[in-house]
């Protein structure tokens, strides 16, 4: 007869799929108080993250587990779910450019509550993204590329990286020629209208 499992059996069968993360929601959703996340917190067999999101120690890190656990952070405690990872982090998450950002860009929609303290690694965007807008990616919500070439330009003004971010993103085949032409000459127009009006301020 087997042993059966127990409360952190439990949560960690739930962790599993997003690196060792876990949520206090999902937890309850499960039959788990929060007085048996805060007790094995206590004892180090968890560790809170942020404000509504646990993680098991054991379970290796990689890459993408900070992202994971912005777009849980952001979730958490009836959160939006319509989330997405954007800006130079979707550069990232996607693989294209030399993109290496010091806090993880979200983007939540603008009426979106978020009611938890939003963790000083996080900057979060606000903008009403269409379904066209984001996709999932290594099974993180994510801007597309033409959306996340829109953000850069628009935020950063890093033309170069985003010309990079657009061939590293055609060579991997996340879009095709026509698609690539079209986001190149996005950037020929952001570029001129750029010059435009430092002619016109000097």
């Amino acid at each position: 007869m087997g042993v059966p499992p127990t409360r952190f059996d439990e949560m960690v069968a739930l962790a599993e799929e997003n690196d060792g993360l876990l949520t206090a929601r999902k937890a309850r959703e499960a039959g788990i108080a929060d007085s048996v996340l805060a007790r094995l917190a206590r004892r180090g067999r968890l560790l809170r993250t942020a404000r509504g999101v646990y993680r098991i120690p054991y379970f290796p890190s990689n890459r993408l587990t900070p992202y994971r656990e912005a777009v849980l952070w952001a979730r958490a405690a009836g959160g939006p779910r319509d989330v997405a990872l954007s800006h130079a982090t979707a550069l990232v998450v996607w693989g294209i450019s030399d993109a290496s950002p010091s806090v993880v860009h979200l983007t939540v929609p603008r009426k979106a509550r978020l009611r938890r303290v939003r963790p000083t690694w996080v900057r979060v965007h606000r903008a009403d993204l269409a379904l066209t807008e984001a996709t999932v990616n290594d099974g993180l919500p994510v801007t597309t590329i033409a959306r996340t070439v829109e953000d850069m330009l628009l935020s950063s003004g890093r033309v170069a990286l985003v010309k990079q971010a657009i061939s590293d993103a055609r060579r991997g085949g996340y879009i095709n020629r026509a698609e690539a032409q079209r986001l190149r000459r996005r950037v020929v127009r952001y570029a001129r209208t750029i010059e435009a009006a430092k002619g016109a301020s000097a």
